[in-house]
Order: C-alpha cells, then structure tokens, then sequence
C-alpha cells in the first residue's frame, strides 16, 4: 500500500489579499508562531471579507482554507478583542445581506426555462412563498408602541367619573 503524497504549498488554497474590506479595519489577532497554514494577517482579512458577504462562518472559513472550530479559538485568543468586533460587524453585515437577497427572491421570483425536446423555448417566473416566510421569520420585530394597560372593573373609563 502507498502512501498518498502531502498536499504542497502550492495546492493549498489562495488567501486573499491582505487589504481589508472597507469598513472592517481591526488590529489583527497576534500569533505565537508564523506558520503559512495558519490564520495570517491575510487570512484574517479574507475571512472578515467573505463572512461579510455570506453571513455564515463556516463557509467563510473553508474560503480561506480553514476550519469554522479554528476560527472560533481565534476569536477567543487574548488580544482578539479587535478582530471579535470586526467579525459582529461582518457577520451582522452578511446576514443582513442574505436577508435582502431572500425578501427579493420571495418577491420577485425565480426564472425557470421551459424545455420542449431538449431545448428551452422559453422561461417563466416562479414564486416560492416559502422563502419568503423564511426570511419573515427572522426579520427583527417591528418596534411598536406598547399596549395600554389593561383594564379592570374596578378601572374607570377614561373621561367618566366614578
């Protein structure tokens, strides 16, 4: 039985460049050794980056060739305290993208082609109702005025006199 070969550095995944996206500018999490599979001052960037346009950690994690469980430990390393604030930023940022896409797709519907022997003779526009609840679901509440108290038999109208 062979032995499969260890992956190269030059297949492991690309970072990401080291500019950070607009809006998340952190210090960048210190680390005790400088390892080139490892959470660099590069990947730290990519990760807020893509984390910002998805809203999920684990996808943007495998962006950047990590793991999701490698990024929580990052978070919580002391001196994370920059990069812990810059990534509820990206996350909020994410989610609230995902949100919009999810309202406009219940909206406005997806193009699906019609086929006719193998070919598309068109397309029509389908409505999933189900996205739609999905994303009502988690939209925050409304703010609303509080309701008046309750009244007891006791309790007077308002305007009459007892």
């Amino acid at each position: 039985m062979r032995a499969k070969p260890r992956p190269s550095a030059a297949q492991s995944p690309p970072t990401p460049q080291s500019e950070p996206a607009p809006g998340f500018v952190f210090t960048p999490v210190p680390t005790r050794t400088a390892r080139h599979d490892g959470w660099t001052v590069a990947r730290q960037h990519g990760f807020l980056d893509h984390l910002a346009r998805t809203g999920v950690v684990a996808a943007a994690a495998r962006a950047v060739g990590m793991s999701a469980k490698s990024a929580q430990l990052l978070r919580k390393r002391p001196g994370a305290e920059s990069f812990a604030a810059a990534w509820a930023r990206a996350l909020e940022e994410g989610r609230s993208r995902a949100f919009d896409a999810a309202m406009a797709q219940g909206f406005d519907g997806v193009l699906v082609p019609i086929l006719y022997r193998g070919r598309q003779v068109g397309t029509r526009r389908v409505y999933d109702n189900r996205v739609l609840l999905a994303a009502l679901r988690v939209m925050p509440p409304i703010a609303r005025p509080a309701p008046p108290p309750e009244r007891t038999r006791e309790t007077p109208k308002p305007g009459k006199p007892k």
